[in-house]
C-alpha cells in the first residue's frame, strides 16, 4: 500500500485491543500504510499508563474489553479530563456495536472518528487520512492555543464557523471552550446554542449549561442539564456539571446522588469514583466511601489522574471500619508516593495524619496527643488550606470520639471555622469532615455565621458613608481570622470607593499582602478533580506539554534509580 501522507512514516501509533488477532491485524494495516513505530496494549489501563508518559500521533482503541468494565470511552474520557491528549493526536474508537447511540458519545468526545468492526484496511486508511487532514487544516488554531494565544485562537475558530469552512463544527466547539476560558460566557452560550440549533449534539447542550453556570445562572444550568440527562441518560459529562453545581451550592447529598448515577454509567472512571468516595465520606457513608475509594486506588494509584486525598480518606474509612491492615496499606502507599515525589509537603501531611490514626488504633495515647499538638502548630500557616483543615478536623473528631482529653481542641476547631467557613459549600464540607463529633460540626456552622456577621458589621460603615472604616474593619477581622473572603470584600470595597478613601493605596497594599500570604478560604477542595472544568475540553498549551514531559522524565529517572538501588 502507498503511504497515507508524506509525514506518516514519522508517526507513532498505539493500538489498544484485548483480542490479539484483531490487534495484530490493525498493527499490520498501520505498517502497510507506512507507520513504522507501532506500540500495543491489550488493556485500557496499560494504554493509559503509556499515554501518560509518551505522546502518540495515532491511537486506535477498542470500545469494549473482556474481563473489565473499563471501556475505551472511559479511557478517552479520563485522558481528556487529565489533559493528556495533545491536539495533534488522532484518536479513533473501534467498536463492534452497530448502534449509533452506543458509539455517538465516543465520536463526539474524540472529535476524530469511530469505526465499526470488522473494517477493511481501505476504510481505516480513509478515516486516518481524513482525521490527519483535519488536524493539518486546523493547525493554526492548535498552534495559537499551544502558544497560549487564546484570543487569536478564538478569533480563528469563529471565522471558520461563521463562514462554514471545512471542519467548522470542530472549530466551533473549540472556539466555545476558548470563550469560556476567556471569561466570555455570554458569547460562549450564544455559540453553543447556535451549534445546538444546527445539530442536536449532547456536548452542545452541555456547553449551554456550562455557559449558563459561568454567567451566574445555576438554576437555568440545572434545568438544561436535567433536560439533557432525560434525553441522553448515558452522557456522563452532564453528571459532572450537575455534581459541580450541587457541590458549589453545598448540596452534598444531591451531589453524591449524581455521582452514584455517573458511576453506574462509567463504573471505572477514576475521577468519578474519587468524587463519589469523597462525598460519601463527608456524608458519613463509610462503607460506600471505602468501596469507591478502594476501587479508585486499585485502578488509578499509579496514574496522573489519581488524587492522593483519596488515600487519605480511605485511611479514615478503614480506621472507622477497624481495618488495621487496611490502614497500614494506605500508609505504605503514601510512603511510596512520597518517595516518588521528593517528599511533597501535601503527601507528607497525609502520611502524618494516617500514622496518627494507626497510633490511635493501637492506643498509643501519649504519642497521639503529642502528634496532634504538633500538627496544630500549623493551623495558621500560609500553606494550610481547606483540604488540610478537613483532614485535621476529621482526625480531631476521631481522637475526641476515642475519649482522649485535649483541652485546646475546641479552640483549634474555632480557629479553622473562622479561617475557612466563608461559604455554604466550604462550611458543609468542613461540617461533614467533623461529623463524627457533632459539636465540632456545630462549631463550623457557628463560624460561618460569625464571619457573615463580621462582614455585615464592617459594611455598615460603608452604608453610613464611611468606606474607609469598613475597609479597616475588614482588614482587622481578616488579619485576626486569616479569612480571605473578608479580605476580598475589603479589596472590592476599595475598588468601588477608591476616590472617597484617604490613602487608599496604603490600604490596598495591606489587603494584597494578607491575600498573598494565606490559602483561599472560599474555594473547596476539588474532590478528586485535576482542575479541568467539568464537561469541558482540554486546552493544552506548550507550557503544559513541557511541564508534563519534565515531570514524566523526573519520575522515570527516580524509579530507574530506585530499581538500580
Amino acid at each position: 500500500m502507498t503511504q497515507l501522507d508524506p509525514g506518516i512514516a514519522d508517526c507513532r501509533a498505539l493500538v489498544v485491543d484485548g483480542n490479539p488477532t484483531s490487534r495484530s491485524t490493525i498493527v499490520a494495516q498501520l505498517r502497510d500504510y507506512g507507520v513504522v513505530e507501532v506500540a500495543q496494549a491489550n488493556r485500557p489501563t496499560d494504554a493509559r499508563r503509556m499515554l501518560e508518559f509518551r505522546e502518540f500521533d495515532i491511537v486506535l482503541c477498542e470500545q469494549r474489553f473482556p474481563d473489565t468494565t473499563y471501556s475505551g470511552q472511559e479511557l478517552l474520557d479520563d485522558l481528556r479530563r487529565a489533559q493528556l491528549l495533545p491536539f495533534g493526536t488522532v484518536f479513533v474508537m473501534l467498536t463492534g456495536e452497530a448502534s449509533y447511540a452506543q458509539v455517538a458519545e465516543a465520536a463526539e468526545s474524540a472529535l476524530d472518528s469511530y469505526m465499526l468492526k470488522p473494517h477493511t484496511a481501505a476504510a481505516l486508511g480513509q478515516r486516518l487520512k481524513h482525521a490527519r487532514h483535519r488536524k493539518k487544516v486546523l493547525s493554526p488554531i492548535f498552534e495559537a492555543i499551544e502558544a497560549g494565544e487564546f484570543e487569536t485562537a478564538a478569533k480563528l475558530c469563529l471565522e471558520r464557523y461563521s463562514t462554514k469552512q471545512h471542519y467548522w463544527l470542530y472549530a466551533a466547539r473549540i472556539g466555545a471552550e476558548l470563550l469560556l476560558r476567556l471569561e466570555r460566557p455570554a458569547e460562549a452560550q450564544k455559540l453553543f446554542k447556535s451549534i445546538l440549533d444546527a445539530q442536536a449534539l449532547p456536548w452542545a447542550k452541555l456547553g449551554v449549561a456550562r455557559a449558563e453556570l459561568d454567567s451566574g445562572q445555576p438554576n437555568a444550568a440545572m434545568m438544561t442539564l436535567e433536560s439533557l440527562s432525560a434525553e441522553q441518560p448515558g452522557f456522563a459529562d452532564a453528571y459532572d456539571v450537575m455534581g459541580r453545581i450541587h457541590v458549589e451550592q453545598g448540596n452534598f447529598e444531591q451531589a453524591l446522588a449524581v455521582y452514584r448515577q455517573a458511576c453506574e454509567v462509567t463504573p471505572s472512571s477514576i475521577a468519578r469514583l474519587q468524587k463519589r468516595g469523597m462525598l460519601a465520606f463527608y456524608m458519613g457513608e463509610k462503607e460506600e466511601a471505602a468501596k469507591a475509594l478502594d476501587r479508585a486506588t486499585l485502578l488509578g494509584l499509579s496514574s496522573k489522574m489519581f488524587d492522593h486525598q483519596s488515600l487519605m480518606l480511605l485511611t479514615f474509612a478503614r480506621y472507622q471500619m477497624r481495618d488495621t491492615q487496611g490502614v497500614r496499606r494506605c500508609i505504605d502507599q503514601l510512603q511510596i508516593a512520597l518517595e516518588k515525589r521528593d517528599y511533597a509537603p501535601r503527601i507528607k501531611r497525609f502520611k502524618t495524619v494516617a500514622q496518627t490514626l494507626l497510633l490511635l488504633m493501637n492506643r498509643q495515647v501519649a504519642t497521639v496527643v503529642a502528634d496532634i499538638k504538633q500538627q496544630a502548630t500549623e493551623l495558621r500557616d500560609p500553606g494550610f488550606d481547606v483540604e488540610s483543615a478537613c483532614n485535621f478536623v476529621s482526625l480531631l473528631a476521631e481522637i475526641t470520639l476515642a475519649e482522649l482529653s485535649l483541652d485546646p481542641s475546641t479552640g483549634w476547631v474555632d480557629t479553622l471555622a473562622l479561617r475557612f467557613c466563608s461559604t455554604r459549600s466550604v462550611t458543609e464540607l468542613m461540617a461533614g469532615a467533623a461529623q463524627r463529633h457533632p459539636p465540632f460540626s456545630a462549631q463550623m456552622h457557628e463560624g460561618h455565621r460569625r464571619i457573615g456577621e463580621m462582614a455585615q458589621q464592617a459594611m455598615s460603615h460603608a452604608i453610613a458613608g464611611n468606606p474607609r472604616a469598613a475597609v479597616k474593619a475588614l482588614i482587622t477581622h481578616g488579619g485576626q481570622t486569616l479569612n480571605t473572603k473578608l479580605m476580598d470584600i475589603a479589596r472590592l470595597t476599595l475598588q468601588r470607593h477608591q476616590e472617597r478613601i484617604e490613602k487608599a493605596a496604603d490600604l490596598q497594599d495591606m489587603v494584597q499582602t494578607l491575600l498573598a500570604q494565606y490559602a483561599p478560604s472560599s474555594a473547596p477542595p476539588p474532590l478528586g478533580s485535576n482542575g479541568r472544568s467539568a464537561g469541558g475540553l482540554s486546552l493544552r498549551t506548550s507550557a503544559d506539554v513541557q511541564a508534563d514531559a519534565a515531570a514524566a522524565k523526573a519520575l522515570a529517572e527516580k524509579e530507574a534509580s530506585a530499581d538500580r538501588a
